[in-house]
């Protein structure tokens, strides 16, 4: 004499299961795009802040590979112009347009202009609501 407990239609958990199967194959594809538009965000939050005199400093702005490394991803957005790391931090001495040299003066101290220290600032107070909101569109596309 055995008991009838009713029945139950497993569709519903082999769709979830594919699903989940299908969401860890597009994972490190996630990651990659998550860090590209952090690094163009990033990007366009340093170029506006990069003084102008030639242009060459702005225009030389570069994001580099996206690589993972253990435990994450890693891109490096720089700038190869040999002067940018003295108009980021600041630099003893004037620059002598006429002669085309820097002269190095012991009593003067020229400002860094922090463009890129500041807009990585200002990013990271806004990343959690764009991979909030990120994270929110990639579940979404696996959950229906």
């Amino acid at each position: 004499m055995g008991r009838r407990w009713g029945s139950f239609d497993f569709d519903d958990m082999r769709k979830l299961a594919e699903n989940l199967r299908e969401m860890e194959k597009a994972l490190p594809k996630f990651f990659e795009d998550c860090v590209r538009e952090i690094a163009l965000r990033l990007l366009a939050k340093v170029v506006p802040r990069t003084p102008v005199d030639t242009g060459e400093l702005r225009r030389n702005w570069t994001i580099g590979q996206i690589r993972r490394i253990k435990g994450g991803w890693q891109v490096d957005v720089f700038n190869p112009v040999l002067y940018a790391i003295y108009v980021e931090y600041g630099h003893r001495g004037v620059y002598v347009p006429a002669l085309g040299v820097t002269l190095h003066v012991d009593t003067h101290w020229t400002e860094g202009k922090f463009m890129l220290t500041i807009s990585e600032q200002a990013l990271e107070r806004e990343l959690p609501a764009i991979l909030a909101k990120k994270q929110e569109q990639f579940l979404r596309r696996f959950m229906r």
